[in-house]
């Protein structure tokens, strides 16, 4: 379908939402799409621009992954979709009607039905006050989706045993609950409206690495079973590799790069999304402590802003840039070779592909000497005999004693710049002198 078509089915107010959402030139059908977003909070000289120009599209039945270092507007732009946070320029539409600003009453309510979220602590999340029965019966009981009394406890025992819990733990309160039990609370509680989108903001992130396996199999789980779209929100790229279907980076509010799974790993091109993924742990000490961490450090400004703009270069692909950037991006994927986004030191890599991170030698701590403290006796040793501090400054450099190193070259640097004023100094004395 053209987007012209596309364009044309979405609607700014409605009271109720259609069966179906609008058809993507793919012919995908498109629930969840975000126009030009902003999200501003306070006013005038303290305004805090959280998310700026956000756009994508989540597609019926599929996972949709946000992933960005923290503080980089994810979880606002999640809570934007939820009604939440407004939105201060562009439109949120599901099923291609728009639920950003004012909304009539019925179609708030649909959204609240159709749309809920996983939070992120699972204890800040619940009502401590209230069982676990009652806790997964609000939604229920708000929208009266039960025929009877049989039929809410019916679904109730459904889903806690869907979610892996027992029928006894109804009765207990959420403090009586493990961190991993309290989230499968939280998202027995989402599912049992029978959401069409479910959004996921960091459920695993204050979890134990065995429990997060459990909480990721059961969001597969729903998905499979009840072809639930998913919107999930993660800074971990590793994790999301494995669960998402398309993957979108964002970065200081602004999305970065959009790409599927896969497509994404093997052609991270914006290099920030290259940063997160050679952040990623390897399981082999030596090759963790010998990898090359590459850190994206840009700050976009407000000129290069108006120049930049996100552009989709094939293969489904979007990536942010201005016009130089984007074509330096389509040359680099035309050429159609993996990129390589890992470089261990010490290992021949082919540093002469586009995705290549700096190479040059680094101070790392984590492989650094016991003995390496720096010692003040050093210093004082350089300073009186500047003649032995370099050369000894050079040797601790070689083995990586880079406290010693900066000891013995401070002490030695100073040394020589006394003693050149005392040169100076009795020259000096000397013209005047001969006088």
């Amino acid at each position: 379908m053209s987007k012209e078509k596309q364009t044309t089915a979405l609607t700014e107010r409605a009271n109720h939402f259609p069966e179906h959402g609008p058809i993507a030139e793919n012919g995908k059908e498109i629930l969840l799409s975000v126009k030009d977003v902003d999200i501003n909070f306070g006013k005038g000289e303290n305004i805090v621009r959280a998310a700026r120009g956000v756009s994508f599209d989540i597609y019926k039945g599929e996972t949709f992954s946000l992933v960005g270092e923290s503080g980089s507007g994810k979880t606002t732009v999640g809570r934007a979709v939820i009604r939440a946070n407004t939105c201060s320029k562009g439109a949120i539409y599901y099923k291609g009607v728009r639920i950003s600003g004012r909304i009539p009453h019925s179609l708030d309510r649909e959204v609240i039905r159709n749309i809920q979220m996983v939070f992120q602590d699972p204890a800040a999340s619940l009502n401590e006050r209230a069982t676990v029965d009652q806790i997964i019966s609000e939604g229920l009981n708000n929208f009266h989706l039960y025929k009877n009394e049989a039929d809410r406890v019916r679904k109730v025992e459904k889903i806690v045993e869907d979610v892996g819990l027992l029928p006894e733990h109804l009765t207990r309160y959420p403090h009586e609950f493990s961190g991993g039990q309290r989230q499968r609370v939280g998202l027995a509680r989402a599912m049992v409206m029978e959401p069409e989108l479910v959004i996921a903001d960091e459920p695993i992130s204050a979890l134990d690495v065995s429990i997060r396996a459990q909480i990721l199999n059961l969001i597969n789980k729903f998905k499979r079973e009840r072809n639930t779209t998913c919107l999930f929100i993660a800074h971990d790229l590793s994790i999301v590799r494995y669960i998402s279907d398309r993957i979108g980076v964002i970065y200081k509010g602004r999305i970065m790069e959009i790409a599927s799974s896969e497509e994404l790993f093997s052609y991270p091109l914006h290099p920030y999304t290259r940063s997160l993924i050679s952040a990623i742990p390897l399981p082999d000490p030596r090759l963790e402590r010998n990898k090359v961490l590459f850190t994206y450090e840009k700050s976009p400004n407000e000129e290069d802003d108006a120049q930049r703009r996100l552009v989709m270069i094939g293969h489904d692909h979007y990536v942010y840039g201005n016009e130089q950037e984007i074509e330096e991006y389509k040359a680099v994927r035309e050429k159609n070779v993996p990129l390589k986004t890992l470089l261990i030191r010490g290992e021949n890599t082919d540093v002469s592909q586009e995705a290549a991170v700096d190479t040059t030698p680094h101070e790392v701590i984590l492989d650094r000497p016991i003995h390496d403290t720096g010692s003040p006796w050093l210093v004082l040793l350089s300073f009186l005999l500047p003649i032995v501090g370099f050369p000894l400054a050079h040797i601790f450099r070689k083995r990586n004693y880079i406290r010693n190193f900066k000891a013995c070259r401070k002490g030695a640097i100073a040394g020589v710049s006394c003693l050149g004023l005392l040169v100076l100094f009795f020259i000096f004395l000397i013209l005047i002198t001969l006088r």
